[in-house]
């Protein structure tokens, strides 16, 4: 399958070192090498020194979009249509200087704290076959790299890029890998994408169902849409045989079991508000879901489940060039 890969990527890459170094590098990020830098890269790949690696990173030519489309294609053949949805998800890249591009002190979960750190916002399939990265974006900061030109600058970003918001680049994603034939029934993801009321009206626009988290501060229209509430406080007056028992999926130890209720909200019979209840702590957490038809309660958790299984794809490992300056 891997050949395979190269096989349909070869053609973006103009010459053929850049071709075997990216075959190299591909190689190392999947093996068992502890630190994915190009030291490590090279020596696995059977090299003395870096220098491969570091100019496959900082000089080579190649059309990434072209690589990416590439991927998506083979991703959409192989994994098929059965279930699937599109899980969007974001991670950091720790980082210790301040010339690659997007870096700042900024939340990241990769280390659950403020850092020094890249922030990009990932795209994945996710079907009953498997689940695969098909898209990428990075999240430049509005006022310590937009509002900067000479930071662009010396960074290598092109001028036309603008500050764009982690939702937006979600949807621009999502409506990419729509717009490209690929099948998808579902979109599921975080807070900071469920609190953001242009995505979700971008997908119903399209027809494509969402189950995305969202705070337990929002407010849902219950009663056909005539009372606002806060999430938390619908949670509060259900009653007991609201609560019906389902798995999000196989974990580590096994299935994930949890309480889940919900509600119809707004209008009509497609938007529901979703309740997960953690049956030890009792702990909460709520979704914003609405789909073109009928849904029973088991796939909508279906959905929210499908986005922790797919929160490794979201982390994928990141070669350094052991300089402090990006592509």
């Amino acid at each position: 399958m891997f050949d395979q890969v190269m096989v349909r990527i070869a053609s973006r890459f103009g010459r053929v070192e850049p071709r075997a170094a990216a075959r190299a590098y591909l190689l190392g990020l999947l093996s068992n090498v502890e630190r994915k830098n190009c030291w490590q890269l090279a020596e696995q790949a059977g090299h003395s020194r870096p220098g491969p690696m570091q100019r496959l990173l900082r000089y080579a030519r190649w059309d990434a979009d072209a690589v990416r489309d590439d991927l998506r294609a083979y991703t959409a053949e192989h994994l098929g249509a059965d279930g699937a949805g599109l899980v969007v998800d974001e991670t950091g890249f720790l980082k210790k200087g301040q010339a690659s591009a997007g870096v700042q002190r900024q939340y990241t979960g990769t280390a659950g704290r403020i850092e020094n750190s890249q922030v990009g916002v990932f795209l994945a399939l996710a079907t009953s076959r498997g689940r695969a990265l098909i898209d990428r974006r990075l999240y430049l900061p509005e006022q310590s790299w937009c509002s900067d030109p000479e930071r662009r600058h010396a960074a290598g970003i092109p001028e036309d890029i603008q500050f764009t918001t982690k939702p937006r680049l979600a949807g621009e994603m999502i409506a990419a890998a729509l717009d490209t034939g690929i099948t998808a029934f579902w979109v599921t993801g975080d807070e900071a994408y469920g609190q953001d009321p242009q995505l979700r009206a971008a997908l119903e626009a399209r027809g494509t169902g969402y189950v995305l988290a969202v705070a337990c501060s929002m407010r849902v229209r219950i009663n056909h849409g005539r009372t606002a509430v806060r999430a938390d406080t619908v949670a509060e007056r259900l009653p007991a045989a609201a609560w019906q028992r389902h798995s999000a999926g196989n974990g580590a130890k096994g299935p994930r079991y949890y309480d889940w209720a919900w509600i119809h909200i707004g209008t009509d019979c497609h938007r529901h508000l979703l309740i997960r209840r953690n049956r030890t702590t009792g702990e909460l957490a709520f979704y914003l879901c609405w789909s073109p038809t009928k849904v029973a309660l088991s796939e909508l958790v279906r959905v929210a489940g499908v986005r922790w299984s797919s929160r490794s794809a979201s982390r994928p490992p990141r070669a350094r060039s052991d300089s402090t300056t990006t592509r």
